[in-house]
């Protein structure tokens, strides 16, 4: 505990009367009253501190990936868009299946007329014929009318089947696609989490290497002060950190921006608790390489296989259009009229067959254009196939090298910090250039960075290659 005493130079002093020592009694109440005062500053200090790391804590939460896929999968638009077009394609099955139900309609009307042809037949089905009628002057008539009709389809040509077929098919279609991107989620998540733990980890190497900068310059001011160093010397280690000092500001925005693209990945609505992604997550240390090659779980090709079998459906569905429709129905309709004061009622039932026998060329026309888009599909399903080939094996290829680079450049980044002890030690005892030092220290910075960035992409590159073989991004439990 130190209490504030001016120097003597700053003491007020009076003109008239000459400066006199404090009395002990003086004194004591003097550090009375310092002691209260520090305590009470002491005191605030630590609530203020309290407070601060309190709010801090409750404004930004700590997650974990598993947690932070979970966020994406269930709030980000790209899987919600997925999944209402899952409910989309469900509702076309159901829009299919309902061929195979019957339709039933009800309605009604009410009308008057004094045509002789209209009033005539409201007439007979009012059951109020009469020899007495005149049938050129009926007079006026009003007749309500209520009906009731089912129909079934008994046969379309296949069409039907086909159409159903290709609904449930693109079901599947879409179910693919929902997988497909919450692959795609969950991997942008973790690679952008990865970004964030590479952009923080380089910071940390630019702020170890601007405080040895700054030992150096401090040491090198000393050296010059005392005549032992040139002045260009001096300059050009205070160069070398003021350009540390500028690529640790551009760090730590390019930090601050993969923070904002990794909240941008989980989904983050504007209010919701800031969120941060746990830097050494045990889960991705612990995810390995596959050793598989297959891809037959990619959700590409299951979609495409999916979409080639609805695009046969449909040409089944097309060809359907030359052969004939049976239908079969039966109504049962009353009739009221007021102005004879007579009903009736009535039904009718039967069968229809349609047979399309020239319709300008649209079936045929129809036909083509289903036989064309499973042509495409087809290639479609070939191109992907290939393309997969060529993603699979640059990814294996890159993981390959990525592991590679943090071997080499885990022995590098520590020889060079190795080197640059050895260096800071003879600098400090006058046994070593400026020039010498600035490069040892410039390249163990370089090669710290390089090993912080080979194994960030070492992980990003297993999740592309998880990826790539249609695998999760994380290991499942």
């Amino acid at each position: 505990m130190t209490s504030l005493v001016l120097p003597r130079s700053a003491r007020p002093r009076s003109s008239f009367a000459p400066v006199h020592a404090p009395t002990a009694p003086a004194r004591g109440r003097a550090r009375v009253s310092d002691f209260i005062v520090a305590r009470s500053l002491l005191t605030a200090l630590i609530l203020i501190a309290a407070f601060t790391l309190a709010s801090s804590a409750s404004a930004t939460e700590v997650w974990p990936l598993e947690r932070c896929v979970a966020a994406a999968l269930e709030r980000h638009p790209d899987a919600r868009a997925a999944r209402a077009r899952v409910d989309a394609a469900r509702a076309l099955v159901d829009q299919a299946e309902s061929a195979w139900k019957p339709q039933v309609m009800l309605g009604a009307r009410y009308t008057q007329t004094d045509s002789p042809m209209m009033a005539f037949g409201s007439i007979l089905n009012q059951r109020a014929f009469t020899f007495a009628l005149d049938f050129n002057d009926p007079g006026r008539i009003d007749n309500l009318n209520a009906t009731g009709t089912i129909a079934y389809n008994l046969y379309s040509g296949g069409r039907a089947t086909a159409g159903r077929d290709a609904a449930r098919a693109g079901v599947e279609a879409a179910g693919h696609d929902l997988a497909l991107a919450r692959q795609q989620l969950a991997a942008e998540v973790v690679r952008a989490a990865l970004n964030v733990r590479k952009a923080r980890e380089a910071v940390v190497a630019l702020e170890g290497g601007l405080r040895a900068y700054d030992a150096a310059v401090t040491v090198a001011e000393a050296r010059h002060a005392a005549g032992q160093m040139l002045k260009s010397d001096l300059l050009a280690l205070q160069v070398l950190r003021a350009g540390t000092r500028e690529s640790l500001g551009t760090a730590r925005h390019g930090a601050a921006l993969a923070l904002l693209a990794f909240r941008f990945a989980v989904g983050q609505e504007p209010g919701d608790p800031e969120i941060e992604p746990l830097t050494h997550d045990p889960t991705l240390a612990a995810a390995t390489s596959p050793d598989s090659g297959d891809v037959s779980r990619r959700p590409e090709l299951l979609g495409l296989a999916a979409r080639l079998r609805a695009a046969e459906a449909m040409v089944t569905a097309a060809r359907g259009g030359h052969r004939p429709t049976v239908n079969a129905f039966a109504s049962v309709q009353h009739d009221q009229g007021w102005e004879t004061r007579r009903d009736g009622r009535s039904w009718l039932a039967g069968v229809s067959v349609d047979v399309n026998v020239f319709d300008g060329g649209q079936t045929s026309a129809r036909l083509r254009r289903a036989e064309a888009e499973l042509a495409e599909v087809r290639a479609l399903e070939r191109r992907a196939s290939l393309g997969i080939g060529l993603e699979v094996e640059q990814a294996r290829l890159a993981h390959i090298d990525a592991r590679e680079r943090v071997a080499v450049s885990a022995l590098a980044a520590e020889q060079a910090e190795e080197a640059a002890r050895l260096s800071r030690l003879r600098f400090e005892k006058e046994s070593l250039l400026a020039a010498d030092l600035i490069g040892a220290e410039g390249r163990r910075l370089e090669a710290r960075l390089r090993h912080v960035i080979a194994t960030a992409d070492e992980r990003i590159a297993l999740i592309s290659l998880r990826r790539a073989l249609g695998l999760d991004p994380l290991p499942q439990p």
